[in-house]
């Protein structure tokens, strides 16, 4: 061989791995389908706002999101989900983790993305009309197309609605026909190639409204709705049960002199097994219609704090080590089965009940807004997992100063069957 062929082909063999490492450097490493990480225990799933102020009207910064979501990333979590596209927040968080992303392309976190569906003169003076659709939703669904076509590698679940059908929620529900109209508009777009053929669509609701409750919810267009889901996300709150349906929870004589610690123990097993049986309940009747589809934990969780119904003055529910118990059994029980658990929520978000800073809808976070760990994370905190993260520039500490028996000075347990008779 010539010097000068062989300089050739010295060029050409340069030339054609460097092509196939731009290929390689412009292709996502990670770029999972829902069917692939959901119910996976090493793609934790979380429920995610990032607010800190008491008014929606301050958004968290996308520097804000970026430092959030390291956060959540070192405690394994790897799906957030969020509620609307009608707000900045949903859009920014996917700008915080593409950042992320193409600062160190092994960064993994995936979104379920809401789009919240109202009734028409919903969260105004006039009375809601629940057979009809606010005229929002179509705009709503547009927001959330644009998006999941903007970060297909980011985006992997489209959520129609949030709690829309459950009756219970009288400022805006809509009747599942609503909901069934838009999954459906979104799996004609899949088949139109509009969006990513893997892209799961589901509405997240209340295990009542996926046919677990009374015969009111089991009507034609649910059926139809749980057939045309990819999956089902269903939301269990043994935490509000505590008050609406306390039976689970309390009425059991005490002993004197029987362990504190015990008794809430058999209280919180009681409420996992409460929302087993929710679960159940969905599990059973999608079977009832011939359906087989995969079902999945949209949220639950449990709060730290009450001044209201669950407190102290009520069914005595709220607490840290409540909060703690309830979050390792649910993360547990999910792992266990193959489902995946969009844990509500990852930080304490102050706007939820403004006017009210001790309501319990402030409280349900794993993490306080200054950054604390609450105490079913105090384990990570020892362990380093957050070492050298922060939040709005506070290092991520345990709440009670880690103290185990200052936090059990302010659990309480369940009424007793005597302090429940009066």
């Amino acid at each position: 061989m010539t010097i000068s062929k062989f300089c050739t082909c010295v060029l050409a063999l340069i030339f054609l791995i460097s092509c196939a490492t731009k290929e390689t450097d412009t292709m996502p490493i990670n770029d999972l389908s829902a069917a692939e990480f959901l119910g996976d225990p090493n793609y934790l799933a979380i429920s995610y706002g990032g607010y800190r102020a008491t008014s929606r009207d301050t958004q968290p910064t996308i520097s804000q999101l970026k430092e959030d979501l390291m956060i959540l990333s070192a405690m394994q979590v790897r799906v957030v989900r969020t509620y609307n596209a009608q707000l900045a927040q949903a859009s920014n968080i996917l700008a915080a983790i593409r950042e992320l992303k193409d600062a160190d392309p092994a960064f993994e976190m995936y979104v379920m993305l809401g789009a919240w569906m109202d009734c028409q003169n919903a969260w105004t003076a006039t009375e809601p009309d629940h057979n009809v659709e606010s005229a929002q939703n179509a705009g709503e669904i547009a927001r959330t197309v644009a998006l999941a076509q903007k970060y297909p590698d980011i985006v992997k679940v489209i959520a129609v609605g949030n709690e829309a059908m459950v009756k219970w929620a009288a400022s805006y529900f809509v009747q599942p026909d609503v909901i069934l109209k838009w999954v459906n508009h979104l799996q004609g777009l899949k088949e139109q190639g509009e969006l990513p053929a893997d892209l799961w669509i589901t509405s997240s609701d209340n295990f009542a409204s996926w046919g677990g409750g009374g015969g009111e919810y089991h009507v034609e267009d649910l059926n139809k709705l749980i057939r045309a889901v990819d999956y089902i996300s269903l939301h269990t709150y043994p935490m509000h049960d505590t008050h609406y349906n306390p039976v689970f929870w309390g009425a059991r004589q005490q002993v004197q002199g029987e362990d504190k610690e015990a008794m809430v123990e058999a209280a919180m097993l009681r409420a996992k097994n409460y929302a087993i049986g929710q679960y159940d309940s969905v599990a059973s009747y999608v079977k009832s219609i011939g359906v087989d589809k995969p079902l999945h934990i949209g949220e639950t969780g449990w709060a730290s704090s009450s001044n209201g119904f669950y407190g102290e003055g009520g069914s005595r529910a709220t607490d840290e080590y409540k909060l703690g118990l309830y979050y390792n059994h649910m993360r547990d029980w999910t792992n266990e089965a193959g489902m995946a658990c969009f844990y509500f929520e990852a930080f304490d978000e102050p706007w939820k009940d403004g006017a009210n800073p001790g309501g319990s809808e402030n409280h349900f976070g794993l993490f306080t807004v200054d950054g604390q760990a609450k105490y079913p994370l105090w384990s990570m905190v020892d362990a380093g997992v957050f070492d050298g993260l922060t939040r709005d520039g506070n290092p991520i500490t345990k709440t009670f100063g880690g103290n185990k028996a200052a936090l059990m000075e302010t659990v309480f347990t369940p009424p007793s069957a005597a302090l429940q008779e009066h």
